[in-house]
């Protein structure tokens, strides 16, 4: 295995986890939260993580899984290990409460104390209310006693979150760089809103905002632990210089390809839609599948 193409792997995954830093500085730093900004830039991570896993990454898997098991078998094997990606994902998705989501949206007035320290910061009554009465965003933020504990569980649930996240990244990179490429940039612009949700319920878990910047900084660093792990296990399966046979690397793109769509049908889209006006979410979606369309097609 090329050390370089490893590193290069491995520092798209970094980049891609420290985008979540961005959004947590802009939680804490801005004034107020630029909603129209988060649902377009949302709309177009959505966009670009649509159009690159259908056109680019679901046909590399056909193509490896196909010479590898022929014909009709291979397509076969595609289509599983693409859904067997969705419910990877899914299952991941569904062990984590949605107040711990990190692809939640959250009312203003919830997110008021991050920009304010000294804004009001709604009482656990308050917020039950907010959501008895459907206010958009609203959550059940309740104190704990053990908030410090309560903040590195919620830090480690979004780290589990989005460590398929850094395994995707890594395996593209380390197959194709200028695929990897653009699912880092996928990857990183999603994560910049990730990380205004994920200030949110450690705020509240802790009631300190300097720890809710810290360990919302800290959950993007999940990416590169995904591609260290992915890494570790090529090394073990394969030994050092090991070349990953077609039917692994197939099933792991057909795979991606899932983990990818998924997330931006189930996570993307609808806090886009929740963030924005009119056609923000759409007009966002558009932009990314047409800047992905360009970039692949220069990298031709």
């Amino acid at each position: 295995m090329d050390t370089q193409n490893v590193i290069y792997a491995l520092g798209l995954t970094l980049f891609a986890g420290m985008a979540t830093g961005i959004g947590s500085l802009i939680a804490f730093a801005a004034k107020r939260t630029n909603y129209r900004f988060l649902s377009v830039s949302t709309g177009f991570s959505a966009g670009v993580m649509l159009y690159v896993s259908f056109v680019e990454i679901f046909y590399k898997g056909t193509g490896a899984l196909v010479a590898a098991y022929g014909e009709p078998l291979g397509h076969w094997v595609n289509a599983g290990s693409f859904f067997g990606g969705i419910f990877l994902i899914a299952g991941i998705d569904n062990l984590i409460p949605s107040h711990e989501n990190p692809h939640e949206t959250h009312s203003e007035a919830e997110e008021a104390p991050l920009h304010d320290p000294k804004a009001h910061v709604p009482t656990a009554a308050e917020c039950h209310a907010a959501v008895k009465q459907g206010v958009p965003g609203a959550h059940e933020h309740v104190r704990q006693g053990k908030l410090l504990r309560m903040g590195l569980f919620t830090a480690l649930a979004i780290g589990i979150h989005n460590l398929p996240e850094g395994l995707a990244t890594f395996l593209a990179a380390l197959q194709d760089p200028g695929l990897g490429v653009a699912i880092a940039v996928a990857v990183a612009l999603h994560n910049i809103p990730e990380g205004v949700s994920v200030s949110v319920p450690i705020f509240y878990a802790t009631g300190d905002r300097r720890k809710a910047f810290l360990y919302s900084f800290l959950s993007g660093l999940a990416e590169p632990v995904g591609a260290g792990l992915a890494w570790l296990a090529i090394l073990f399966f394969l030994g050092d210089g090991g070349v990953v046979p077609p039917q692994v690397t197939g099933a792991l793109f057909a795979g991606v390809a899932g983990i990818m769509v998924y997330i931006s049908l189930d996570e993307l889209l609808p806090t886009s839609r929740a963030y924005g006006k009119g056609h923000d979410s759409l007009l966002g979606l558009i932009g990314g599948m047409m800047v992905m369309s360009l970039s692949l097609l220069l990298m031709k």
